[in-house]
């Protein structure tokens, strides 16, 4: 999910970089407190919205449609709220939700989802800081050279990117507990838990010529190993070599995020430039199924998402890297939007395209970004992020005809820069979309389509591994 696009090199990646200078130059963002620190000052109460004529107020004049209530909004605070402190990706276990930010992170208590409250945030300066959490470890992607692993790392040579990881076991006082230093960094990761040990997919792009972080060759994923005993010891345990002849083509850019389905062991990988599916029944030797390219229609296969039985894989494109306005008349709607494909005997096969309905204006950046399945029981009903063209519900049971059946948009942000949606994820019965600059808000769908969702209780859920519902 997630997660705006950082490209490095040349090739391929050389094409994309202007597309993305706007996300990378958050990587000078500093930190409002000491880094490493956790805060649980008590912050502004959530604002809440009423439906009234398909408009939301929550503080913010959001349109909706008539089927979706905005219910709760929580501002980003210090020490996570500076100019360059944008939100990103999301995780959530029993009553908390885990939202990244190129500050650090935030831990909120979401029991009462219509009151959300900030438990905890801790300063720790990187992109992007996608997070996901197991049991008590909570695992962030840094995908920017830093001067070392530790949050508060001196200035120095900036020589150290990858994954940090922080014991969460005290809600209100993380504790970082180690790391793994990785080629290219981490620009994603997935989890592949397998019993006392956990397996975490890093998707980085790269390599970039003379850096001391990204050196080539660059391998397609590489996979770090987690004693949950011991996290402390994670390591790099392989780098599949996936494809041995990227190394000379223009995909050798490695992958922007991979979705595991570990019931079905299974995976898509967004390539940047091709989507891939994999055969993980070994987790630490990865096979490849199957490749996909579409130069017409994609640019950045940026993220992948299973239906519930594993039929088919809805692949995003985040043209322009997320900083450019896409959804406009003046963009096809099949450049910057979803491609679904069905699953027939081992193989994909394209059967249709979705993009949001609603024209953005030209200040707008707008494209496909993270989304989760709503669990409908015999129904593909998905919940996604457009940047500042809201968040989508949208249903392709029919993969050759899907159709939006709700929205939220905030409308233009009132400045420069990206803004918007970057994660919107459904979770026991409302959808929680963490925004760049707005903070959490939190919607209710009502819809006979979707009510039955309601019955559906995750004990947690971190939207790159998927679970069956």
């Amino acid at each position: 999910m997630s997660r705006g696009t950082k490209v490095r090199g040349t090739t391929l990646r050389a094409t994309l970089v202007s597309a993305v200078l706007v996300l990378a130059s958050a990587c000078a963002a500093a930190p409002a407190a000491e880094p490493g620190a956790a805060s649980s000052a008590e912050p502004p109460p959530a604002t809440t919205g009423s439906r009234e004529g398909g408009t939301s107020s929550g503080g913010s004049g959001a349109q909706t449609s008539p089927n979706i209530r905005h219910v709760a909004n929580v501002p980003r605070t210090a020490p996570l709220n500076g100019e360059e402190d944008f939100n990103t990706d999301l995780a959530f276990q029993g009553d908390y939700a885990y939202v990244g930010n190129f500050g650090g992170f935030a831990i909120y208590d979401i029991g009462d989802p219509e009151k959300p409250r900030v438990v905890s945030q801790v300063s720790c300066p990187a992109q992007q800081n996608d997070v996901t959490i197991h049991g008590d470890l909570l695992i962030l992607s840094i995908d920017e050279p830093r001067a070392g692993p530790e949050c508060d790392a001196a200035d120095g040579p900036r020589a150290w990117e990858g994954l940090r990881i922080f014991d969460v076991s005290d809600k209100r006082s993380p504790r970082y507990v180690g790391a793994v230093q990785t080629e290219c960094g981490s620009h994603t990761h997935t989890m592949v838990p397998a019993g006392e040990t956990l397996y975490v997919y890093v998707s980085s792009p790269g390599p970039e010529p003379d850096s001391p972080t990204c050196p080539a060759p660059h391998e397609l994923l590489q996979i770090v190993e987690v004693p949950l005993a011991a996290p402390e010891n994670a390591k790099v345990v392989a780098k599949p070599n996936l494809f041995p002849d990227r190394a000379t083509s223009d995909l050798d850019s490695g992958c922007h995020d991979i979705t595991a389905y570990p019931e079905k062991k299974v995976a898509a990988a967004a390539c940047f430039g091709d989507g891939v599916l994999l055969d993980i029944s070994d987790p630490v030797d990865p096979r490849v199924v199957q490749e996909l390219t579409d130069t017409e229609n994609f640019q950045i296969w940026h993220s992948a998402t299973f239906n519930n039985e594993g039929t088919k894989v809805v692949f995003g494109d985040e043209l322009g890297g997320g900083s450019q306005a896409t959804c406009d008349r003046n963009t096809p709607q099949t450049k910057g939007a979803n491609a679904i494909y069905d699953l027939v005997d081992g193989r994909l096969e394209k059967r249709g395209y979705f993009k949001i309905p609603r024209e953005q204006q030209q200040n707008e950046n707008c494209v496909a970004h993270n989304g989760s399945l709503i669990p409908v029981p015999g129904k593909d009903v998905m919940v996604q992020s457009w940047y500042q063209g809201g968040v989508s519900i949208w249903d392709f049971t029919d993969s050759a005809a899907p159709k939006e059946i709700g929205f939220f948009d905030r409308g233009p942000f009132p400045g420069d820069g990206i803004a918007g949606t970057w994660s919107a994820y459904y979770y026991n019965g409302y959808i929680y979309s963490s925004d760049i600059r707005a903070g959490l808000d939190v919607l209710k769908i009502d819809d006979p389509l979707t009510d039955p969702a309601a019955k559906v209780k995750m004990d947690d859920f971190n939207v790159q591994t998927q679970q069956s519902y």
